[in-house]
């Protein structure tokens, strides 16, 4: 029997592993000495994966803050991904305007239950600084710009622990403490030597006011995959897929690492259900007088992303 051929993108994510893994060795070697210099290596480390895996026209900053149309700034991000049209002018300031940052990430060396919780927090403060959009939906259930959390590695290192399980737990206690609506939930978290999770987002159109918001991990759906290409693999995958959502000029090269297969299949998601009066108010009165043609057919593209 033939092997079966791997992909070339395959390889790329393996690399993209080894070299993640040998910079977090690195850096580890120095971080008691000087802290400071290695947070900065561990957050120009990923800007410089980012800006090798984006388009060329999307600008990769480190430390600034978002400054949303009223003039509120945001806590400092690590990472900021600015889009094709941010006025150059504007580049080398350290106030970000919020419509014209696709992503933004914070980054951490080895990964801790407490930055998880930060993040969820600082997350709903950031996307609460964009104006609430009607119309579809995607539009009133995500807000414009990817936010996620970084890491090189994580805490959980001892025999018989349970890392993953760690994460899914404290993603869904963070959420249950911060998130009030669908749109300010965490997009993506990455530990470079464990795994990707991203959250989905579904409708019930027989229940319309149900909705359902869910943190999942990718796992290994292929033989020619393993950890290590399915941590950058979904992570970029999902990433393109979001950010062609806002700029359809990615849409071909987003769908094109999803037919690639290369993010694996979503498991053990941690899932949320929004339903009630409350949910009532979630979405608009155009939003839920949505046809269940059209909203089913949003739920397979949504899925698709998975």
């Amino acid at each position: 029997m033939s092997e079966e051929k791997t992909h070339d993108l395959i390889d790329f994510m393996r690399r993209i592993s080894d070299k993640m893994a040998a910079e977090y060795e690195r850096i580890q070697k120095r971080a008691s000495e000087d802290p400071g210099t290695a947070g900065d290596q561990v957050e120009e480390n990923w800007a410089k994966l980012l800006r090798g895996w984006l388009p060329p026209t999307y600008e990769v900053v480190t430390k600034g803050k978002i400054l949303s149309h009223e003039g509120h700034a945001s806590p400092q991000v690590d990472v900021l991904v600015l889009k094709s049209l941010y006025p150059k002018k504007l580049h080398t300031e350290k106030h970000y305007l919020a419509a014209g940052v696709a992503a933004a990430f914070e980054c951490k060396t080895t990964l801790k239950a407490d930055h998880i919780e930060k993040t969820m927090k600082n997350c709903v403060e950031i996307k609460n600084l964009y104006p609430n959009r009607i119309g579809t939906s995607y539009k009133e259930l995500t807000a414009p710009i990817v936010y996620g959390l970084l890491a090189h590695s994580h805490t959980w290192k001892r025999n018989k622990s349970t890392p993953k399980e760690n994460i899914d737990r404290k993603l869904r206690s963070s959420d249950l403490s911060h998130v009030t609506h669908p749109r300010q939930t965490l997009d993506l978290l990455c530990v470079a030597d464990l795994a990707t999770w991203n959250c989905y987002k579904l409708r019930d159109f027989f229940n319309r006011s149900k909705i359902e918001t869910a943190y999942g991990r990718h796992y290994n759906d292929s033989d020619v995959l393993d950890y290590s290409s399915i941590v950058f693999g979904s992570f970029f995958s999902y990433l393109w897929r979001r950010l062609a959502w806002e700029d359809p000029t990615l849409r071909d090269l987003a769908d094109y690492f999803r037919r690639a297969r290369i993010q694996g299949r979503a498991e053990g998601a941690t899932r949320k259900w929004w339903h009630g009066d409350y949910d009532l108010e979630t979405l608009s009165d155009e939003e839920h007088s949505q046809s269940v043609e059209e909203a089913n057919a949003w739920n397979e593209e949504i899925m698709n992303f998975y």
